[in-house]
C-alpha cells in the first residue's frame, strides 16, 4: 500500500559507476531498509512494520563527463570548490581573515584548514575527508543548470511514482529534495524529513536555493503538513544545524547520534529519531 511507503533521497558518495540508475536505486534501498528497520527497534516501535524504502538516486546525474574527476587531496579542489570550503570553514569558526593580515583566497586550501584545526581541537585528516567528500558534488549540482534540473527532476519521479507520505533526505539530498519540491509540487508528500542538512550553509548554499531566500529565510515547500530536521550535535555538515533559524521547519533535534560515522545515513536511520518522525504517517 501506498501509505507505507517512505522514499529516501541521498547524499554525496553514493555514485555507483557502471551501474545501472535502476539497479543502483535498488541496491541503496534494500541496503537502507536494514538501518530504519534497526531505528524502528530503537525508537520502541519493533511491533510496528518498518515501511517500504524506495531510493531516489541522482548521483549519476552530477557526475557526469563534464563533472570534475574525483579529488583526493584539499589542494586539488577547484577555485569555487575552495571558496565553498572557506564558506564552510567560516561556518565552522574560522576568522574572516587570517592574523597574519593576509586572505585566506590567496593561500593554499590546506593552510586554512590546518590553521582552523589546530585552533579548534579538530583533526585536520577529518576535516579534509569531509571536505573532499561533499564539496565537490555540492559545487556540481549547484554550478550547472542542467544537472541541477535533472537530479530534481529523477528525485521527483520517484516520490510521484511512489505516492509516498514521506520523504527523508540526507546531505546534499536534503538541498536537491528542497529544491524539487518546488520545482516539481507533490501534494501528496506531508512530511520532510532532512537530516545532516546543509541546506542553510552560508556564503555557498543558501545564497544559492531555489527558491531564493527571501528576507533571509528560505521558503519552505508548498504543502507540508511537518518538516523535522535532525542534526548530530557533530556533523560538521550539518551548518548550521538549527535549520529553524533559516527556514520554518516545524521540529528540530540534536543529538549524539554518532561517535565517528557522524554524518552517515545508516547513522542517522538507526538512531531511532527517523523512526519516531515516519511512524504516525505510516499507518
Amino acid at each position: 500500500m501506498k501509505q507505507h511507503n517512505v522514499v529516501i533521497v541521498h547524499g554525496v558518495r553514493n555514485w555507483r559507476p557502471g551501474v545501472a540508475p535502476a539497479k543502483a536505486a535498488a541496491e541503496l534501498a534494500d541496503r537502507w531498509a536494514v538501518p530504519l528497520a534497526a531505528g524502528y527497534r530503537t525508537a520502541g516501535l519493533g511491533h510496528v512494520p518498518p515501511p517500504r524504502v524506495h531510493a531516489a538516486y541522482y548521483a549519476d546525474l552530477i557526475n557526469d563527463d563534464e563533472a570534475q574527476s574525483v579529488v583526493d587531496d584539499i589542494d586539488d579542489l577547484a577555485p569555487a570548490e575552495q571558496e565553498l570550503l572557506l564558506s564552510w570553514l567560516h561556518s565552522l569558526g574560522l576568522p574572516q581573515e587570517p592574523p597574519e593580515g593576509q586572505s585566506w583566497a590567496t593561500m593554499p586550501p590546506r593552510h586554512a584548514l590546518s590553521w582552523f584545526a589546530q585552533r579548534s581541537g579538530m583533526s585536520a585528516r577529518v576535516l579534509a575527508r569531509v571536505a573532499i567528500a561533499l564539496l565537490p558534488e555540492v559545487y556540481s549540482y549547484l554550478a550547472s543548470p542542467a544537472r541541477r534540473e535533472n537530479a530534481r527532476r529523477a528525485v521527483a519521479e520517484v516520490i510521484g511514482d511512489s505516492g509516498a507520505k514521506v520523504v527523508v533526505s540526507h546531505s546534499l539530498g536534503s538541498i536537491v529534495t528542497y529544491e524539487a519540491l518546488h520545482a516539481h509540487p507533490l501534494p501528496h508528500v506531508e512530511l520532510l524529513v532532512t537530516l545532516g542538512s546543509p541546506l542553510g550553509l552560508p556564503g555557498g548554499v543558501f545564497e544559492m536555493l531555489d527558491p531564493a531566500p527571501t528576507g533571509g529565510r528560505g521558503v519552505r515547500p508548498p504543502g507540508l503538513s511537518r518538516w523535522v530536521n535532525i542534526a548530530d550535535r557533530g556533523d560538521l555538515v550539518a551548518i548550521p544545524r538549527r535549520l529553524g533559524n533559516r527556514f520554518d521547519v516545524d521540529d528540530h533535534f540534536e543529538d549524539h547520534i554518532a561517535a565517528v560515522d557522524f554524518h552517515t545515513l545508516d547513522s542517522y536511520l538507526t538512531c531511532g529519531l527517523v523512526a519516531t518522525a515516519v511512524a504516525p504517517y505510516l499507518s
